[in-house]
């Protein structure tokens, strides 16, 4: 067995509240702890969204009361809200800007809402930016403008990632994350992956683009796995939504890279805990451990997976690596495909 700390997915879809058919607190976070992540970060784009202190009281409470893992949820940016939102930043994860594919109360097409929003949210605690192509390159630029650090969620091309390389070249206070399924899969697997299955966003990407996110595996500070489940009803119908399932398969496709000799052990532990504690300064979870067996081979199936989605991009993938045991909090969460501990335990870290 080699013991990892609990790691942290800071970019997950709990579909709470809203959409619980496609996932919901509790199910959610028992798939969690089957990836061996024992704090999740909870997105806003929710129905309705998480804009404002009643909305974001109704996202708290139904993580309260089904939240398996430990849990912060982040505030959505929108037009309405920049001095309001601000004054939750304590009790939020971060502030989320969508920039790019999204619609409805959270798309921020004008950028002088974007600098309003840097500008006056806390700068001790993380905005996160999906950003994509040029507007990876704006949104850094005005960040610098207003002094603050920003975090870049999904890094998914080439153009991107240098971008990126470049900006902290010249010092800037960026970061970034990049999701296992852009490191994993590309434009060659859509022919395998029917009607709506290989939507999600930002969309994959050539071979070339995935081959310059490994090339610039210095430049990722962070493995998040944009966790976005939808039902394959949802997926195989005629407007399929984009996202994919993923805190179950994340780790094992990583600890894969290690048997493969691209990655290590410690740029998972740095990737997936120590540089996501950092970016959104996270407290210590004590006697907090993930037990795992590096040599187990197996394939992912998605008919042994907690995740009410019940699919995966990766049906089938030949794997090494496996969770075998959780302790969070000194309790044994999960154990040899088993949750122990019940709806209500995970704790909201920013409470």
């Amino acid at each position: 067995m080699l013991r990892l700390p609990g790691l942290i997915d800071p970019h997950v879809h709990m579909r709470e509240p809203g959409a619980a058919h496609k996932e919901d607190w509790d199910t959610g976070t028992q798939a969690a702890l089957a990836g061996g992540f024992t704090l999740v970060l909870a997105m806003p784009n929710t129905r309705p969204p998480v804009v404002d202190e009643g909305t974001l009281g109704v996202a708290l409470e139904l993580a309260s009361r089904g939240s398996r893992c430990d849990y912060a949820q982040y505030i959505g940016a929108g037009p309405e809200n920049i001095a309001s939102a601000a004054a939750l930043a304590p009790r939020a994860a971060g502030l989320k800007m969508y920039l790019d594919q999204t619609y409805g109360p959270l798309r921020l097409d004008d950028m002088t809402l974007w600098m309003e929003h840097l500008a006056r949210w806390p700068a001790h605690f993380p905005v996160v930016a999906h950003a994509e192509g040029r507007s990876v390159a704006a949104v850094i630029l005005l960040a610098a403008l207003v002094n603050r650090p920003i975090h870049i969620a999904h890094v998914a091309l080439r153009e991107e990632i240098l971008i990126i390389r470049a900006a902290k070249e010249k010092g800037l206070p960026v970061t970034c994350e990049v999701a296992p399924h852009h490191l994993f899969l590309s434009t060659d697997d859509l022919p395998r992956l029917p009607g709506g299955r290989g939507e999600v966003r930002p969309r994959l990407a050539s071979p070339q683009d995935v081959q310059a996110l490994w090339d610039n595996l210095d430049v990722i500070d962070v493995f998040a796995t944009d966790h976005a489940p939808h039902t394959l009803a949802e997926k195989d119908g005629p407007t399929p939504p984009p996202g994919f399932p993923g805190l179950e398969t994340a780790l094992p496709l990583l600890l894969t890279a290690v048997h493969q000799g691209r990655l290590t052990i410690e740029d998972i532990v740095a990737r997936c805990y120590t540089n996501p504690r950092r970016i959104f300064n996270l407290p210590e979870q004590p006697d907090t451990w993930v037990e795992i067996d590096p040599h187990a081979a197996w394939k992912i199936s998605a008919a042994h997976t907690f995740t009410r989605s019940a699919w995966t991009p990766f049906e089938g993938f030949a794997v090494r690596g496996k969770v075998r045991r959780v302790t969070l909090r000194g309790q044994t969460a999960f154990e040899d495909g088993q949750i122990l501990v019940p709806s209500g335990y995970g704790r909201n870290v920013r409470a």
